[in-house]
């Protein structure tokens, strides 16, 4: 049977020719057991990652598997919102209950602020939401603007893109920009040089959802490259090894954007053990998955380091507005086995 030639943009694939790719390894999952050895004693940062998608079972692992720090990017849920509450209750989740949630788990929770592409395409909605969104762009764990940038690439797309650009100057904050899955190239240039033309430094803005077309472009214009690790989309782990032993840690982040969809909270440690294996360096390895998501993001002035170092105490009858995590006196575990309910 012949393939359509249009099959590849059916599939949001994040580049533009399937083929171009076939005979690449993309990615490769890992065993517990099989990895965790590889990763003894390293610390891992998630710069793009939506919890509120995930599981209470996903924060134990990832805190077993040396994710002390993670950033929960303001997204798109599913489904439009219908109205200004709804994304009230969003953004107050972000910055309430998700970043208690997390530290019941012993990981420092950040989040970035954003009107996401697709629902500014809401244009009477999206007014509304921009009169909010300065209200938590300066709440305390904010440390950037986003996800902020094009879908469709349209007209509003655009409109709302530029305007969150100015606030995030105005609030002195890094911009956190999502790439479009289909189009990415040409999406990807035109989000920098809309940045640039309003006159932000590359060195503030985070270009995620990078991959094997767009990587070059935004490390010579000087931006950050975050790519997402995902099972069967955007970058495969073994894709990504290869991108790092190509052009080095400099300004490369990994993240999993971990979401409501096919996707590995435990991507980055993962994709760590993978590099142990191909003989990458350990630094350079500490780079791409734990220390320049911390120097990009810090200019944010909300990063302080040392609070990873702090003993991981939980208590089990700590509450957020009356609700808890831990209930019934629970340890945070991983083996199930051996969960103690005193």
């Amino acid at each position: 049977m012949c393939q359509n030639p249009n099959e590849s943009k059916k599939n949001p694939s994040h580049f533009e020719s399937i083929e171009h790719f076939e005979d690449t390894p993309t990615h490769r999952d890992l065993l517990w057991e099989n990895y965790e050895s590889l990763i003894q004693g390293m610390r891992f940062f998630d710069p793009h990652i939506h919890m509120v998608s995930r599981t209470t079972d996903d924060y134990q692992m990832m805190s077993k598997a040396g994710i002390v720090a993670i950033i929960e990017p303001a997204f798109w849920v599913g489904q439009p919102r219908t109205g200004l509450s709804s994304f009230k209750d969003y953004y107050s989740s972000l910055v309430g209950w998700e970043r208690f949630r997390s530290s019941q788990f012993g990981i420092k929770h950040y989040c970035t602020m954003g009107l996401n592409s697709r629902e500014a395409n809401n244009e009477r909605l999206a007014e509304e939401v921009m009169e909010i969104l300065p209200l938590f762009a300066f709440k305390e764990g904010v440390v950037g603007i986003g996800e902020i940038g094009f879908d469709d690439q349209t007209v509003l797309e655009e409109k709302y893109y530029r305007l969150q650009l100015e606030l995030a100057k105005k609030a002195k904050l890094p911009v956190q920009i999502h790439t479009p899955h289909r189009d990415k190239k040409r999406g990807t240039e035109r989000s920098m040089s809309i940045a640039t033309e309003h006159g932000l430094d590359p060195s503030w803005v985070v270009v995620d959802h990078n991959n094997e077309e767009t990587v070059k472009s935004v490390l010579d214009q000087g931006f950050w490259a975050a790519f997402t690790i995902y099972p069967f989309t955007k970058m495969g782990n073994e894709r990504m090894v290869s991108i790092v032993e190509k052009y080095g840690p400099e300004r490369i982040m990994i993240n999993s954007s971990a979401d409501w969809g096919i996707s590995d909270p435990l991507a980055i440690p993962k994709t760590a053990a993978l590099m142990m294996q191909r003989g990458i360096p350990k630094e350079v390895i500490r780079m791409v998955t734990y220390q320049n998501a911390i120097d990009a993001f810090a200019k944010s002035g909300q990063i302080d380091v040392s609070d990873f170092d702090l003993e991981f105490l939980p208590d089990p009858n700590a509450k957020f507005h009356g609700n808890s995590v831990l209930r019934g006196g629970q340890q945070p575990v991983i083996n199930k086995n051996s969960l103690l309910i005193q």
